[in-house]
C-alpha cells in the first residue's frame, strides 16, 4: 500500500518502546525495502540529536523511533507529522508502563486525522482502552491468541528457593551441570537486581554472560545483544522491558530469576524461547512470599506449572540480602511533658508602658491654662 512520493517527509511512522526495538524494525524493513525506492531511519535517545536531525531532514520514508526523540524532533520542526498517512504503534501497552503516555499523547494531538492507525499490544488493559477511545476511531480489534494461553511447545517448570544467594548457587549449578543450555536467558523484576546476579556469576563465567537494562549504555546494550545472537555469549541477564523488546532466534532456556508481580509479564518472558516451531524449557525461581504470583499466574494460564525438587549437591545457604531481611517496625513512642502543679492558665498582666490609655487634649484649653487668657497668634506683618 506504499505510495512512493517526492515529499522528503516520513509518510509511516512506527512507535516503539525501547531502542533495541527500534534497530531491529529497521533491520526488517531494510530488508522488506532491499529491492524498493524506500528510504527508512531510526531514532532513539541517548545518543547525539543532531545526526538524527540530519538524517531525517535529508530525507525518509518510514521512520521507526521511541516516543522521546520523536517528540524532540517534533519540537525542533524537524519532523513534519502532516504528510504521516500510517501509524504503527508496536507494545503499546507496555509504553504507557513505562511512561510514555504524555509524549504519546504529544504525538498523537500533532497527526492528520486522515491516517490508517495499526495497534499492536500483548494486552488490552483499562489505561489501552481510554486512550484508544479518546485517539482512535472505528477500531477492529484482532485478536491472535487469548492472553495467558500457554505455549505448548515449551516445557514450564519452577523450583522454591529460599533465598537470593541459594537461587546464585542454584544457577551457577544448572550452567555447569547441563551444556545443552547454550544460549540462555535470564530474567529479574529490577535493574539493582540484574547487576546483583551479574556481579555474581561473571566471576564463574567470564565472557560467556552479559547484562542489559536501561541504565547500561547504548553501545553496551548493542554488543551485549549482538554477542547474545552470535552465541559467543552464552547467559544474557535482563529486565522485563528487554523482555517486550528482544527478538533472538533458538533461546534454548529462559530462566526467571524471580516471579513477576504481573501475570502477563511471565507469558512475556517464556515467549522469548520456542519459536518458529521449535521447543523451549522455561524454569522460575519462586521464594516464598512470590506464591501468590504463581497463583495469578496459573489462573491466567488455566495450567498449573509444576514444582521440580531441588538438587541434592545443591548448596542452600541461610544468609540474606538486606532487602529480604524481614523488617521489624518499632512502634512510635508519643512523649508527653509532665503536667506543672499550681500552674494556672498562660495569662500575664500588660505591661505597664502598654496599660496606657491614650487622652485627647485640647491645644486651646492648655494655653488658658498658661498664659491665663485666651491666647491669640500674633499677626503677621
Amino acid at each position: 500500500q506504499f505510495q512512493f512520493s517526492k515529499i522528503k517527509n516520513p509518510q509511516i511512522l512506527i512507535i516503539v518502546p525501547t531502542r533495541e526495538l527500534v534497530v531491529q524494525v529497521l533491520e526488517e524493513i531494510q530488508k522488506l525495502t532491499k529491492y524498493m525506492s524506500v528510504v527508512s531511519a531510526g531514532v532513539y535517545g541517548g545518543v547525539n540529536l543532531r545526526p538524527q536531525s540530519a538524517e531525517v531532514a535529508a530525507g525518509v520514508d518510514v521512520l521507526v523511533g521511541t516516543p522521546g526523540r520523536l517528540v524532540d524532533l517534533l519540537a525542533t520542526g524537524v519532523l513534519k507529522p502532516k504528510f504521516i498517512k500510517k501509524l504503527v504503534i508496536d507494545e503499546f501497552d507496555e509504553m504507557l508502563n513505562l511512561g510514555f503516555r504524555a509524549q504519546l499523547k504529544n504525538i498523537f494531538d500533532r497527526l492528520p486525522e486522515r491516517r490508517q492507525n495499526l495497534l499492536f499490544s500483548a494486552t488490552l488493559n483499562q489505561d489501552v482502552e481510554v486512550l484508544i477511545e479518546a485517539y482512535f476511531n472505528d477500531l477492529e480489534r484482532i485478536e491472535a491468541t487469548p492472553v495467558g494461553t500457554p505455549l505448548e511447545n515449551i516445557s514450564q517448570s519452577y523450583y522454591e528457593v529460599l533465598n537470593f544467594n541459594t537461587k546464585v548457587n542454584l544457577l551457577k549449578l544448572l550452567f555447569n551441570e547441563n551444556p545443552e543450555m547454550n544460549k540462555v536467558l535470564v530474567f529479574v523484576s529490577t535493574k539493582h537486581l540484574a547487576d546483583l546476579v551479574f556481579e555474581q556469576l561473571e566471576n564463574v563465567f567470564g565472557e560467556s554472560i552479559k547484562v542489559i537494562h536501561s541504565n547500561k549504555a547504548q553501545n553496551h546494550r548493542f554488543a551485549a545483544v549482538d554477542d547474545f545472537e552470535s552465541g559467543k555469549c552464552r547467559i544474557l541477564v535482563a529486565t522485563d522491558v528487554i523482555a517486550r523488546g528482544l527478538d533472538v532466534a533458538e533461546v534454548s532456556h529462559v530462566i526467571n530469576f524471580d516471579l513477576p508481580a504481573v501475570p502477563e509479564s511471565y507469558v512475556h518472558r517464556i515467549g522469548r524461547t520456542g519459536r518458529v516451531g521449535r521447543k523451549g524449557i522455561a524454569i522460575s525461581f519462586m521464594i516464598e512470599r512470590e506464591k501468590e504470583y504463581l497463583v495469578e499466574i496459573e489462573k491466567l494460564m488455566n495450567y498449573s506449572v509444576p514444582q521440580v525438587a531441588l538438587p541434592e549437591n545443591l548448596e542452600i545457604t541461610t544468609q540474606m540480602l538486606l532487602d529480604e531481611l524481614p523488617k521489624e517496625y518499632t512502634k512510635a513512642i508519643e512523649v508527653k511533658a509532665p503536667k506543672r502543679e499550681g500552674v494556672g492558665e498562660a495569662f500575664h498582666e500588660k505591661s505597664e508602658k502598654n496599660s496606657k490609655v491614650n487622652v485627647r487634649r485640647s491645644h486651646s484649653a492648655e494655653m488658658k491654662i498658661k498664659y491665663g487668657r485666651q491666647y491669640k497668634k500674633p499677626e503677621s506683618k
